[in-house]
């Protein structure tokens, strides 16, 4: 039998009690030093915060100048944010990812998506009835403490409808450096008047070497779109997602027709007489593909220099070729390649392997890749001759 302890020793028993109270107290200054942290980031927000300085655009300052932040309200008004104000903790950041380790974001495999779901699959946002997955943050520090600021975009897919457009933006959202809002804006259409502070409120946050996007199909047949997003800047990098014009007729015929079944024909909506052959040019349907004329209203206002032509085609049969282009164009690393794509046969469309905010595969919604009506084969022959003229 062991001889007892020395006399006033502790039993065993008091050792769990001991580790315990250790607990408590490491648990007691983990929430001191959170608590600290989060009073020295909202500190620091305080200080940038000390709000806009609103003015008139009569004063000779250009929206977009250098040294400033700009809310523009419309072509007379301003509402200017000291750049001071912005850029500090800015700065901050770009020195702290700096002496960070690079990111694995840079090989492109932290990019995801999340698993389409159902529910996503008729949201908001998509072109025509599609949709597209919920916007995801960056995964930095930054974006996750609300950093960054909101910009006007540098670069927007101004078309066409039915070309691929929302299959091309879901694919750049995988680039790190590309932050792009998911719905539609149709501000250069649609909501002009709510002004160019109303616009960029719609942007996401981004940060220094990163490029803000956005699409609308709508903006390359709009006669105004030209101008305004001229005005709004000139050096706006433009994007337009073109296809076969026959096969983007039916593509729009087919989702309208699965919104309103009881639409008349192809055919009967292709012809003003189809006994004479006469092209109804009215219909919106055919109108689209027309690609040269609507090219023209924007070649007043911008070099061709600063549009690029993605083949909707080639999205479909080499989107790692057509996203190296359209990457380059945009002044990007080449990060999205071959890997991050599988061909999905039962859609006929590439997936992404992973996708923006998640490590699962995606492909794009239900409304998308569906089965075109059989078309009478003289009126395909026909509209294929409409169209060669304006395709030279």
């Amino acid at each position: 039998m062991a001889p007892p302890g020395p006399a006033g020793a502790l039993p065993t028993s008091a050792e769990p009690l001991s580790r315990s109270i250790f607990r408590k107290f490491l648990l007691m200054l983990c929430s001191l030093l959170t608590s600290l942290y989060v009073f020295y980031c909202l500190a620091e927000r305080c200080q940038t915060l000390s709000g806009p300085v609103v003015g008139l655009s009569g004063g000779g300052e250009e929206a977009g100048a250098p040294g400033r932040g700009v809310l523009a309200g419309g072509p007379r008004e301003l509402a200017v944010w000291p750049a001071a104000a912005q850029r500090k903790p800015l700065l901050q950041l770009q020195q702290w990812r700096r002496r960070r380790p690079p990111a694995p974001r840079a090989n492109g495999e932290e990019a995801a998506w999340e698993e389409e779901s159902p529910g996503l699959a008729g949201g908001p946002g998509g072109s025509g009835a599609g949709s597209s997955v919920a916007e995801a943050p960056q995964g930095t520090l930054a974006l996750l403490l609300d950093e960054g600021s909101k910009q006007l975009p540098q670069a927007i897919i101004i078309g066409v409808k039915k070309g691929g457009t929302r299959a091309l933006l879901e694919f750049l959202r995988v680039h790190p450096d590309v932050r792009a809002v998911g719905a539609e804006p149709h501000f250069f259409d649609r909501s002009y008047d709510k002004g160019l502070a109303w616009y960029r409120d719609l942007m996401p946050r981004t940060l220094d070497g990163q490029i803000t996007m956005e699409k609308t199909p709508s903006y390359f047949v709009t006669r105004e779109a030209p101008a305004r997003i001229s005005a709004m800047s000139k050096d706006t990098k433009l994007i337009v997602v073109v296809r076969d014009p026959v096969t983007r007729a039916i593509s729009d015929y087919t989702q309208t027709l699965s919104k309103r079944p009881d639409i008349p024909t192809f055919e009967s909506l292709t012809f003003k007489n189809r006994t004479t052959g006469l092209i109804d040019t009215s219909w919106s349907a055919i109108q689209i593909g027309i690609y040269a004329k609507h090219l023209e209203h924007w070649l007043r206002h911008f070099p061709i220099r600063q549009m690029l032509f993605v083949s909707g085609e080639r999205l479909i049969s080499d989107p790692a070729g057509e996203l190296g282009r359209v990457q380059d164009f945009l002044g990007l690393k080449r990060i999205i390649t071959d890997k991050h794509f599988y061909f999905n046969k039962t859609k006929g469309f590439p997936c992404l392997k992973k996708a923006e905010g998640s490590s699962r595969p995606h492909c794009l919604g239900k409304t998308k890749g569906r089965t075109h009506p059989e078309i009478d084969r003289e009126v395909v022959r026909r509209l294929r001759e409409f169209y060669r003229p304006f395709n030279l």
